[in-house]
């Protein structure tokens, strides 16, 4: 709508200037036609009246002094050439001894004679003033031509110029209220039409997989807005169905994958129970003076298997079920401080950023995060040749605990970095792959974040950010 007027307005004023200036040279040319018939009428009625012939020498005195009168009735310039364009006489008064006559052009007077009306007009422009001429012959009674006759006028378009500024100025007044006026119902417009589209962009922005998203209904919409609205919640009750597809497919799949997983795991120390078992039962001889020392080998080595068989069941369930969170009010530095006294290590070094730091944690789990992260660093020390160092930072970001734990070890692999905290995943020939799935389980329970950089022969930086509140 604003460009919409801002192009008539200047459409308008464009045609108004033209139309101007087109009745300008309408009425200069009108009125000079006129001023030209009466000045040739009064001519003609001088040349009627004189005692003098009629001839092309006696032009100058027939008008010696009318051409004057003439001249200044009629507010125009007249000049009286002979056939060849030597100037006869002009209402100009000159000065004869600076000989200031100029005679008519050749090609004036070439084309006066060719031209089909015997008139022709020229238009000249002397010190930034445009006068109009106008060439005719002069004929005597019997209409033989005896000179040529020019007529010539200023076209003063001042007081049209005046009034077109004028015109313009009220023109500009009236479009600039008019675009101020459209410029606010625009707005108003604009406001009303994407009122309904603003809230069906925002409901789309609001839409997750993972939660009920909710209808959109409006009233007094129209029917486009209607139809959108429409395709949108058939689309929120397709993505409903969807999702608890998705869900029940997904449960159904990590509870295969799970059972996979503990299968696994438990045939691993079965097997060694059952070989301890067959052993026992082939070996057995109750008169064997050791027997008590073989019965308490043999017990000792299905109990280690058993502690085993009950740390996979105790990881899994840990996995499964995160232990409620008990949060205090914890000085985080002295937390990780007595979380690396475990770590016999002399490569560890613990660097805080503050003596103090207080956050809102559970202690076990900062406890379990700082300890899962520092062992996965001292393991990647393994085979390393040159002399390992870890460096575990603590300090404040903003409203956040920043947290991180870098190691010169053998770094991670490009094809492993996205499976880093998969469960089940791990490099290592032992271990379950839960450490790090667990470790950012926690962190999300927090909505804090864990991500890390690594560069493979030149080791990893795990950097965690928890909220202090």
């Amino acid at each position: 709508m604003i460009l919409l007027v801002l192009l008539t307005s200047m459409l308008i004023v464009y045609v108004t200037v033209y139309q101007y200036e087109e009745q300008t040279k309408d009425y200069n040319r009108l009125r000079f036609g006129r001023k030209e018939i009466a000045t040739k009428q009064d001519i003609e009625i001088e040349l009627d009246k004189t005692t003098y012939p009629v001839t092309t020498k006696n032009l100058s005195k027939i008008f010696q002094d009318r051409i004057y009168e003439i001249a200044t009735v009629h507010k125009l310039t007249i000049s009286m050439y002979d056939m060849n364009g030597k100037l006869l006489k002009s209402s100009i008064p000159y000065n004869f001894d600076k000989a200031e006559e100029v005679p008519l052009s050749e090609n004036a007077v070439k084309d006066l004679a060719i031209n089909s009306n015997h008139r022709i007009v020229l238009d000249t422009v002397i010190k930034d003033i445009m006068y109009q001429s106008s060439y005719t012959y002069i004929n005597d009674s019997r209409f033989k031509r005896i000179g040529i006759l020019e007529l010539q006028i200023a076209q003063d378009n001042t007081d049209q110029e005046k009034e077109l500024q004028e015109f313009l100025s009220r023109l500009t007044l009236v479009y600039a209220l008019m675009l101020v006026l459209a410029i606010i119902l625009a707005y108003f417009i604009s406001t009303y039409i994407t009122r309904s589209i603003k809230t069906i962009a925002e409901k789309i922005k609001e839409t997750r997989l993972n939660k009920r998203n909710e209808k959109i209904t409006i009233k007094a919409a129209s029917s486009e807005i209607n139809s959108l609205i429409e395709s949108y919640n058939n689309m929120i009750d397709q993505l409903e169905e969807s999702a608890v597809r998705l869900a029940k497919s997904e449960r159904e799949e990590a509870w295969k994958e799970m059972a996979k997983q503990v299968a696994h795991e438990i045939k691993n120390p079965l097997t060694p129970m059952r070989l301890t078992v067959q052993s026992f039962e082939r070996k057995f001889n109750p008169e064997d003076p050791n027997i008590k020392e073989k019965v308490a080998e043999y017990s000792l080595t299905l109990i280690q298997q058993i502690d085993v068989m009950s740390s996979i069941a105790s990881a899994f369930s840990d996995f499964a079920k995160m232990p409620t969170q008990s949060r205090e009010k914890l000085n985080v530095v002295d937390v990780i401080k007595h979380a690396l006294d475990i770590f016999t290590e002399d490569y560890i070094e613990y660097i805080p950023g503050e003596t103090e730091l207080y956050a809102s944690l559970d202690k076990t789990q900062l406890i379990r995060i700082i300890t899962n992260l520092v062992k996965n660093a001292t393991q990647a020390m393994k085979g390393n040749n040159i002399p390992p160092k870890i460096e575990v930072k603590v300090g404040s970001e903003g409203n956040s605990v920043k947290i991180t734990v870098s190691d010169n070890g053998k770094g991670i692999k490009e094809q492993n970095k996205e499976l880093i905290f998969e469960p089940k995943f791990t490099t290592k020939t032992s271990g379950m792959g839960l450490g790090l799935a667990m470790v950012k389980k926690i962190i999300e329970t927090y909505d804090g974040s864990i991500n890390f950089t690594s560069t493979e022969g030149i080791g990893t930086v795990f950097t965690v950010i928890l909220p202090k509140t």
